[in-house]
């Protein structure tokens, strides 16, 4: 039971589950981010405008106060700001004269205000927060603005004299706006977010919908309810849909072969078995029951090796490796060349550096062995073999052109059906009766490919062409 448990703890996400998880963890993260990026926008924006605020004030009192000639100052009766006239506003303005004397708005009157200094001529500062105590006696801080001036009575520079603005506000302000901003962004972005996870799942789930109908057809190819995979898929699952049909098919036709093999098996050792089965009735001597018994047993043997070599050969492997076919048919053509080594007859090769057989090594083997031996037999002097890349397909293996001539008589075109033909009983396919060109022509079926028989142009006798298509 706990390792039941550990086996599902430890069992792969689905990949809808994957991708929501990743969706949600990298919106959150956007969000996040954004949230974090704006607030500190927001927050230099605020910034930058109180300062630009407490600028354009500053330079307003600059152009509305006047001094008297004794130095006392004449504040205007409309400030830039109505509440420089309330007390304990939060807005208050403030100058200091060369004596070391200040003025200061109504809205300062209760309000104990960072100690101000002089600035020299036309000097800018802004600084802050800076500490105060505010009008109910509680502390508080404010940001301040200060431009440096200077003023002549009656134009002369001897007569100059320095004095300095200030305008504060109360720091209070900004976090305030700060925090209302706040408040509407996290929820705003909250709810987009809300909105955006319920779009992913959304997507995710049309994005997945295809594979979610592959596993149904799958389901009901388990099941018995249908015969392959549907062909209406997006392309990046056609070959993954092609590959398990193809793999249906061969799974198929393999079974298919072997309940065949078996039938034409039990089929052909019927008529031995009834041979002894009637010898045996009919109370035959010693010596010639021995005699039926080897025969029948010969040719049963035959029969079985036959079967076995035939099943043997039928079907193949999807997704066999590379095989290089040049060492293969040096090695066929060598023991050939032996044996037909009264005829004289030789074996040419025209082989493609890049050609290669994508399927099984005794399947390779029957191939050139069967056709280079039948080449062999009826040829004179001379047999060819030519091998090339086929032809190909996106995202598939190349196909395969392997063609053998050889320069003897040739086959009529009436008897190309009949060599080709596999008899239904066993006893009749023996050696000389066609048992390599049909053995041939199984292997050229399980590759899906074409065995086309014909006259060689190039020598002039048989020619037998096969052509495999591009694999998985």
């Amino acid at each position: 039971m706990a390792d039941t448990r550990l086996t599902a703890r430890l069992r792969p996400r689905s990949l809808r589950a994957r991708q929501l998880l990743a969706a949600s963890i990298g919106l959150l993260a956007f969000l996040a981010l954004a949230g974090y990026a704006l607030d500190r926008a927001f927050i230099d924006v605020a910034s930058e405008g109180q300062r630009e605020r407490l600028r354009n004030y500053v330079y307003a009192y600059a152009g509305d106060i006047e001094f008297l000639r004794g130095g006392d100052i004449y504040p205007s009766e409309s400030p830039p700001d109505d509440r420089f006239l309330r007390p304990g506003s939060g807005l208050y303005a403030e100058v200091v004269l060369p004596s070391g004397e200040t003025w200061t708005s109504q809205s300062a009157s209760g309000p104990q205000l960072p100690e101000a200094t002089m600035l020299s001529a036309r000097e800018e500062k802004f600084d802050g927060p800076l500490p105060m105590v505010r009008s109910d006696g509680t502390p508080g801080e404010a940001y301040r603005y200060g431009l440096g001036l200077v003023w002549s009575p009656d134009g002369r520079s001897d007569t100059e004299f320095a004095y300095t603005i200030y305008v504060m506000e109360d720091a209070g302000i900004v976090p305030r706006q700060v925090r209302v901003f706040r408040a509407a962004l996290w929820v705003n972005l909250g709810v987009a977010g809300v909105i955006l996870l319920l779009l992913q799942g959304l997507i995710v789930r049309w994005s997945l919908w295809p594979l979610r109908r592959v596993e149904q057809e799958l389901v009901r190819v388990q099941r018995g309810q249908s015969e392959r995979m549907g062909v209406q898929h997006p392309h990046e699952l056609q070959p993954l849909t092609e590959s398990i049909n193809a793999l249906i098919e061969s799974e198929r036709e393999h079974l298919a072969r072997q309940r065949n093999t078996m039938s034409d098996l039990a089929h052909s050792l019927k008529t031995p078995l009834a041979v002894l089965r009637s010898r045996l009735d009919a109370g035959s001597g010693d010596a010639e029951l021995r005699e039926e018994v080897e025969t029948q047993l010969q040719r049963m043997n035959d029969l079985v090796t036959y079967q076995l070599a035939r099943a043997a050969s039928s079907g193949h492997q999807l997704f066999s490796a590379a095989i290089e076919i040049e060492p293969s048919a040096e090695q066929i053509v060598r023991g050939l060349e032996k044996i037909y080594a009264a005829k004289g007859a030789v074996c040419e090769f025209e082989i493609d550096p890049s050609a290669r057989f994508h399927g099984e090594q005794g399947d390779l083997q029957e191939l050139l062995g069967n056709l280079l031996e039948n080449a062999f037999k009826w040829a004179k002097s001379r047999v060819l073999l030519t091998v090339r890349p086929g032809e190909t397909a996106p995202n598939r293996r190349p196909g395969l052109v392997l063609i053998v001539e050889d320069d003897g008589p040739g086959i009529p075109a009436d008897r190309v059906a009949s060599i080709l033909q596999r008899g239904v009983r066993g006893d009749e396919r023996v050696q000389g009766h066609g048992i390599g060109l049909s053995i041939v022509q199984d292997i050229v079926h399980s590759y899906r490919g074409e065995l086309h028989v014909g006259r060689s142009e190039e020598l002039g006798g048989a020619c037998f062409s096969v052509r495999l298509p591009p694999g998985f």
